[in-house]
């Protein structure tokens, strides 16, 4: 089993920054087998959406909605990822969840992940 912890929500103005961070635990065999750490996001009244994935190799994946405004990488070594969001918009306001999966998948089906953290709120005032 892998536990995920989050970290790093908040409340802060349209055009600001936050930083979400993500912490793994568990079993040495469990965590050295993950692959894809990404993190999704769910809004009052909508669906989950992933925001961002990277895999242990460094490859990434971004919404549209995000993409060049989010940035996401790993730390292999301490078993975490990190969520830098900059020129946060009123619409980025949700709660954010990492999540961690030993596939290749980092994809935008929630339902392929097998590790879920309990998330984080970001509340982006207008």
């Amino acid at each position: 089993q892998v536990t995920l912890v989050e970290a790093g929500g908040g409340l802060v103005q349209a055009g600001g920054s936050l930083r979400l961070s993500c912490a793994a635990s568990g079993s040495i065999f469990s965590i050295n087998s993950i692959n894809a750490m990404c993190w999704y996001r769910q809004a009052p009244g909508k669906q989950r959406e992933l925001v961002a994935g990277i895999m242990r190799s460094g490859d990434t994946n971004y919404a549209k909605s995000v993409r060049g405004r989010f940035t996401i990488y790993r730390d292999n070594a301490k078993n975490t990822v990190i969520l830098q969001m900059n020129s946060l918009k009123p619409e980025d306001t949700a709660v954010y969840y990492c999540v961690a999966d030993p596939s290749n998948y980092y994809g935008s089906n929630p339902d392929m992940y097998d590790y879920w953290g309990q998330g984080t709120q970001v509340t982006v005032s207008s």
